[in-house]
């Protein structure tokens, strides 16, 4: 009798490693099939970005290096396309466009945002109705705010020149003169694109505990006191990432250039993206149109991995 309670125990501990081994299988297929239907939800999403997303960006890698005329094969070309883009005068007037674009929508788009959001943070009657109709120029479409401003800035019946003329100040030719042709643009950017910005500033600014604004108040700290002390150190993070934000958005205006000015007047309003277009739908050059996206890709790549740095947790 005791040989055979060994030998049973023995089979036991035996079967007992593979019965483990067997186990994880087991458990795995039970929570596939428990997780089916998310998968399937998630399968569908996956698609969804293959085909509308990576495909397209590695096809656009692909005709970066490629010369395309849609009758023949595409042929590979190498560098050529970027040879292309560093010959042509107006690449650099569009970068350099871009860049003067992005920093006057940051200066803009930074204190005004920024002090409306101080304003109504400090109301305490109707800022409900203060925060929509700050929020409603964000609700229109970018090529409605486009087509009201450029009636805005007409030299003849235009709003703003009757409003100059109304207080004893001649008139300006905004979209048709080189010196305030990109100006134009960017007050037009900011005003569309003001209230999401006053919004996340005013969400900042109602996390900061009130007792910190008393003590302030109480050591005698005046208003530009209290923001330079309590206000812009709590606000620190999200003015880092709207800064970053707005860098990888204004870079690639569009819309306003296209619309108001169509690149002019003397390319002083031809950014990036517009050239882009240019390359691809007027030129036909869809080699030089995805080499200058690549570019482009990578720039706002790297201010991308900056902007997940910058909110990475800590």
């Amino acid at each position: 009798m005791p040989d055979l309670a060994l030998r049973t125990a023995t089979a036991r501990t035996r079967e007992r490693p593979a019965a483990r081994r067997r186990a994880p299988g087991r458990a795995g297929a039970r929570r596939l099939g428990a997780n089916a239907v998310a998968y399937a939800f998630l399968s569908g999403a996956l698609v969804c970005f293959v085909f509308f997303s990576w495909y397209p960006i590695t096809r656009g890698v692909a005709l970066a290096f490629q010369r395309v005329n849609f009758v023949a094969a595409p042929d590979w070309v190498g560098l050529e396309n970027f040879r292309t883009l560093f010959g042509d005068p107006l690449f650099a007037t569009a970068w350099a466009n871009t860049g003067y674009f992005t920093l006057l929508a940051l200066v803009l788009g930074f204190a005004l945002p920024f002090g409306m959001a101080l304003v109504l943070n400090e109301l305490r009657h109707a800022r409900g109705y203060l925060r929509l109709a700050v929020y409603l120029p964000v609700m229109l479409p970018p090529i409605v705010s486009a087509l009201l401003w450029k009636w805005f800035y007409d030299p003849g019946p235009g709003l703003v020149n009757g409003a100059l003329r109304a207080v004893g100040l001649p008139g300006l030719q905004w979209l048709n003169s080189a010196d305030t042709a990109l100006l134009s643009l960017v007050i037009v950017s900011t005003w569309a694109n003001l209230g999401t910005a006053t919004l996340i500033y005013l969400a900042g600014l109602q996390g900061i505990p009130g007792e910190l604004y008393e003590a302030a108040e109480l050591d005698g700290a005046g208003l530009l006191q209290r923001v330079r002390t309590v206000t812009v150190p709590h606000m620190r993070f999200v003015i880092l990432v709207m800064l970053l934000m707005q860098v990888v958005a204004t870079m690639q205006v569009f819309v306003e250039p296209y619309i108001l000015t169509g690149g002019g007047p003397e390319g002083a309003t031809t950014t990036v993206l517009l050239l882009i277009y240019r390359y691809a739908f007027t030129f036909g050059d869809f080699g030089a149109a995805s080499a200058l996206s690549l570019m482009l890709f990578v720039v706002l790549a790297l201010f991308s991995a900056l902007y997940l740095w910058a909110t990475r947790p800590r």
